[in-house]
């Protein structure tokens, strides 16, 4: 099956009881057995439920893995990576443009924890395979980056990382279960592919191990559901994570996979609208000497459009401005929008614009932040599915008040 037929296909196969074409909602707790240890595959409800399961197979389907595990939240996600896979001692090598919540689990919590993080300011991957040393377990990266939309090479930062692990030698992992890692996990790169999406970039497919998503954005796709996804390319890369997944229990309802599994059918014509609509506003704002600087991997000046054009069949929904006047102008800009909702997150129908300096990455310190470009006259655009023409006027009569 292609991808849009699976992405309608895979987990919702027909209810055998009845024939229902969608599949009931699983909402319970525990399931009865016939004696101690005698039942039908289910428990309880934290370990596995089949809303859940169905869910996962959809995930594994859609980024080409082998297995995937699915959380509550792309928090929770994050957490179990690295709580499943790493231990004191330990460090992850990441590119520095982040969302700011990775970066505050990573320094708030798992630093105290005794993590060693190392930011890579250079998206050339062998500057990112150079940070590597014995210590390194994983390599975190986005792609596109949010907030400031660069691209990194997957094939290459994953070829170059896994060559400078193995000339460091890197140790083994320890599996949290107590169970021997005998196969060679020594280094794995992990990419979080939330802007993009499955239906616009695979990075099983250019060598990446593990993927995450928060699939609250373009997963779930409509604003009213919030969930995370870890898919590996090997299973085995799966098993300490399942492992967290279900003695730490940070597992979404049935009714929250119910509703990500119904965005999922109509992920890949989204995202061919909210592709064509960010094209446009990202044009129209080019030209609106409002705008000191305008970011879109579809434009032809961006520094990464030639690997956008190769590594994604498309250039997401995702548009960055800054604006001249700083915060003032920011504030004023964001207040005016109609269309646009100031509000957190991304990825749904409908479109917003988002401060990241105040907002999703304010727990970044400002000195790092500002030298990564997420500056105080900085917008962050999720452009929705809506008539693209009365987004650029909603976009017009907010510029000017500004």
């Amino acid at each position: 099956m292609r991808f849009s037929t699976r992405a309608i296909h895979v987990g919702q196969e027909a209810d055998p009881a009845t024939g229902a074409t969608v599949p009931p909602i699983y909402a319970t707790s525990t399931y009865t057995q016939a004696a101690p240890g005698k039942h039908k595959g289910f428990e309880y409800s934290r370990t596995h439920n089949p809303t859940r399961n169905n869910l996962e197979a959809a995930f594994a389907a859609l980024e080409g893995g082998q297995a995937a595990a699915a959380f509550a939240s792309g928090m929770a996600a994050t957490n179990a990576i690295l709580s499943a896979l790493l231990r004191p001692g330990d460090s992850v090598v990441a590119y520095g443009d982040m969302y700011g919540g990775t970066y505050r689990m990573l320094e708030r919590i798992f630093r105290p924890w005794g993590l060693t993080a190392r930011y890579c300011e250079s998206t050339a991957p062998r500057d990112i395979a150079a940070m590597v040393d014995e210590s390194t377990k994983l390599v975190w990266i986005e792609t596109p980056t949010n907030p400031m939309l660069r691209l990194l090479d997957i094939a290459a930062v994953t070829e170059q990382c896994r060559a400078a692990a193995k000339r460091c030698g890197t140790r083994p992992m320890a599996h949290p279960g107590g169970s021997p890692m005998d196969h060679a996990l020594g280094l794995l790169v992990v990419v979080d592919n939330t802007f993009a999406s499955p239906a616009l970039q695979r990075p099983l497919e250019h060598g990446a191990d593990l993927v995450m998503h928060s699939t609250t954005k373009y997963l779930g796709g409509h604003s009213d559901v919030v969930g995370g996804a870890v898919v590996a390319r090997d299973a085995r890369f799966l098993e300490p994570i399942r492992f967290f997944q279900n003695a730490a229990g940070g597992v979404p309802g049935p009714f929250d996979c119910f509703l990500t599994h119904r965005g999922l059918k109509t992920l890949a014509v989204r995202m061919r609208q909210h592709c064509e609509n960010a094209q446009r506003v990202a044009e129209w704002c080019r030209g609106q000497r409002a705008f000191e600087q305008v970011i879109y991997p579809g434009l032809a000046d961006h520094p990464d459009h030639a690997l956008a054009r190769r590594q994604m069949s498309g250039f997401g929904g995702m548009v960055t401005c800054v604006l001249r006047g700083g915060l003032d102008a920011a504030s004023r800009f964001m207040s005016a929008t109609r269309l646009f909702s100031c509000a957190e997150s991304l990825g749904g129908v409908e479109s917003l614009v988002n401060h990241p300096a105040i907002m999703t990455h304010a727990s970044i310190p400002r000195e790092v932040r500002e030298r990564r470009g997420v500056v105080d006259g900085l917008v962050r655009l999720s452009v929705g599915i809506e008539d693209v023409e009365d987004l650029v006027e909603d976009l017009a009569q907010a510029l000017r008040g500004v």
